[in-house]
């Protein structure tokens, strides 16, 4: 199964540079705003606590599943373990904004691709702080442009509980990743979808136990 998951996660990178159809991203119906917010941020992995979810990954029509734990180590960096469902370690690696540390990595898994693929999606959930560029809102959601070099994020917090729903990751752009967030506090996250938009991967990431 993991040389599976490596295969096809070269044949998604040949993918990715043949294609063509990544179209621009725009907000629809929404009007600017002014806001006096300099920065907002994602508070869900901000707890001292072990965050351990299911996770399950899908590739093409393929399916991986496995358990997910996430523990922050100090303000700027975390540590992600990787296990199989039965409690064997696949990856272990601790990532900030600036550094990454791979602790352990399966033989099957220690490839360019998949190491590069794992720093970029969790260096992007991982992010805490987004200083705030322009601000809408909808009929449902209050949104934060934040631009930080070549890259944009759209945070969509829900208007009734201020908590933070959506994030829509952009490069040059172009609409990269969308993490679409379930939670009824605003560190912990129930559930987290994590869908590609040049990449036909999926990660799905359900509680298991619930830090405090």
């Amino acid at each position: 199964m993991l040389q599976f998951l490596r295969q096809n996660l070269v044949y998604s990178s040949l993918i990715l540079v043949l294609a063509t159809s990544c179209k621009t991203y725009t907000l629809a119906d929404v009007k600017p705003v002014s806001t006096a917010e300099k920065v907002v941020e994602n508070l869900y992995f901000s707890s001292n606590g072990d965050y351990v979810y299911k996770c399950q990954i899908d590739i093409y029509k393929n399916h991986v599943s496995g358990i997910l734990i996430i523990k922050k180590l100090n303000e700027t960096t975390h540590r992600v373990v990787l296990t199989s469902d039965f409690g064997n370690k696949l990856i272990d690696f601790e990532i900030a904004d600036n550094n990454f540390k791979i602790n352990y990595v399966l033989p099957d898994l220690d490839k360019k691709i998949v190491i590069n693929f794992l720093k970029n999606d969790f260096r992007q959930l991982l992010r805490k702080q987004y200083p705030v560029s322009e601000s809408f809102v909808n009929d449902h959601s209050r949104i934060y442009l934040s631009r930080i070099d070549n890259k944009s994020y759209y945070l969509f917090f829900n208007k009734d509980n201020g908590l933070l729903k959506q994030i829509i990751y952009t490069r040059n752009s172009r609409e990269k990743i969308d993490f679409t967030f379930e939670a009824k506090k605003p560190i912990f996250a129930d559930s987290l979808n994590l869908h590609h938009k040049d990449f036909k991967i999926n990660i799905k990431l359900v509680q298991i136990t619930e830090t405090e």
